[in-house]
């Protein structure tokens, strides 16, 4: 018997939820969709309705992912008043959600692992890795690196090793507090001694999901 049945909330709403916390716990394909449905507590027949295909939760699921991560990235960008600053909230930001104690991993990488190279998983990541790379290269331009891209490239690889490196030490945030280390190293490596800029302290870390 699910123990949703008291909840109120769309089917939709409480499909999503399921699967959301499902996906990410035991992965994509592992979770079948009665699993979905007895936890969401609505009839099969709803699954169908709401999004078509269990394919499409899983698209709704790392786009809800994707939606939670932005806005936690933006916000904290928000927080610095210079691209050097915006860049290193990205790591912040990072440090913060790995020490979450339902850290598994990047969601994304993980789906995608799990799925063919063109599987909404797949599709979905591609484009958060797009949006990801896009915004550390616009705050590298802003900085006036002399490469703009592939600082933005490799401040991107730190980001993901950091994630995976987490996954696989579960604990304090070493990987990811290195990983904002070694960024700050980059940046200031792409300019002149006499032009290394200068952040001023985040104001306060704010948690996301990865």
């Amino acid at each position: 018997m699910s123990t949703r049945a008291s909840d109120t909330r769309p089917a939709r709403d409480r499909l999503l939820d399921a699967a959301s916390e499902l996906f990410y716990q035991h992965g994509v394909h592992t979770v079948g969709i009665d699993t979905i449905i007895e936890r969401a507590g609505v009839a099969k027949a709803s699954l169908y309705s709401a999004y078509g295909s269990k394919e499409e939760l899983v698209r709704a699921y790392l786009e809800a992912r994707h939606a939670s991560r932005r806005a936690a990235v933006l916000a904290e960008m928000e927080l610095h008043d210079d691209p050097r600053g915006k860049l290193l909230a990205v790591f912040d930001v990072l440090v913060t959600t790995v020490k979450q104690p339902e850290f598994r991993g990047c969601a994304f990488a993980n789906a995608s692992a799990e799925s063919e190279p063109d599987s909404a998983a797949a599709e979905v990541t591609r484009k958060v890795r797009a949006w990801l790379l896009g915004v550390l290269a616009e705050q590298a331009t802003a900085l006036g690196a002399a490469d703009p891209s592939g600082l933005a490239r490799q401040l991107t690889l730190l980001y993901d090793g950091a994630l995976v490196q987490s996954r696989l030490e579960p604990g304090p945030a070493a990987a990811a507090t290195a990983a904002k280390v070694a960024a700050q190293v980059l940046i200031d490596a792409a300019f002149p001694a006499a032009r290394k800029p200068r952040s001023r302290p985040a104001r306060a870390a704010r948690s996301t999901r990865s």
